[in-house]
């Protein structure tokens, strides 16, 4: 199983995960919020082996801190496809732009639905769930129980969808269809700190998330 390591990071309290495997210390970082020194302590003190920092899309909140630790871990930053696409264009990201972010990293590779990604025994599966954004992306660790759903689904909420890119039926449809499908002891680790509790089950959602359970689809 993996081990998870949680930090709160940015302007806007995002949820940045570091995934590792105890026995051969590969790793990875979801949504680095900030350049924030902590997750850098943890690389180091851990020895850990930073295979990629992973953006689970590609809002500028969730990968403020990319170019801070793509330089001092020299690890890949990947993105969807969908999303390195949509924001690339001024147009669509003109809206973060004047809420005083900077231009987004440069993916160094992209990813698609069913991407695996191995840490020791776990393999990391993207669940490709459009909605918040047009590539917004979940990591599911089977043999763990965990999926990791950024922006997508929180603990009795889920993620905005009135920007640029956003769909909410979209969304909706990818948590009923795609993560609702998981088993009902997924844990389930948010983009964001925003519920009553920092992580939940897919069972928990299924019968508590208002969101999801006021709309017939």
């Amino acid at each position: 199983m993996l081990k998870v390591e949680t930090i709160i990071t940015g302007p806007l309290q995002v949820c940045t995960y570091i995934l590792y495997d105890e026995a051969t210390k590969e790793a990875i970082i979801i949504d680095p919020g900030d350049a924030d020194p902590e997750i850098l302590k943890i690389v180091q003190d851990g020895d850990l082996k930073v295979k990629f920092i992973f953006g689970t899309h590609g809002h500028p909140d969730h990968l403020l801190g990319v170019d801070y630790l793509r330089q001092a871990l020299k690890a890949p930053f990947i993105l969807h496809k969908a999303d390195d696409l949509f924001f690339k264009d001024p147009h669509n990201f003109s809206v973060f732009k004047n809420w005083g972010f900077p231009e987004n990293p440069r993916a160094d590779a992209i990813y698609e639905e069913g991407f695996v990604i191995t840490l020791g025994d776990e393999d990391l599966v993207v669940i490709h769930t459009p909605g918040h954004s047009p590539g917004s992306s979940c990591l599911y660790a089977k043999n763990t129980k965990a999926v990791f759903t950024g922006d997508t689904l929180f603990v009795q909420g889920v993620g905005r969808a009135d920007l640029p890119g956003g769909n909410y039926l979209q969304m909706l449809h990818s948590i009923r269809d795609k993560l609702f499908a998981l088993p009902d002891d997924t844990i389930v680790y948010p983009g964001h700190d925003y519920g009553p509790k920092p992580t939940s089950t897919i069972g928990e959602e299924k019968k508590f998330n208002p969101f999801v359970q006021e709309l017939d689809l």
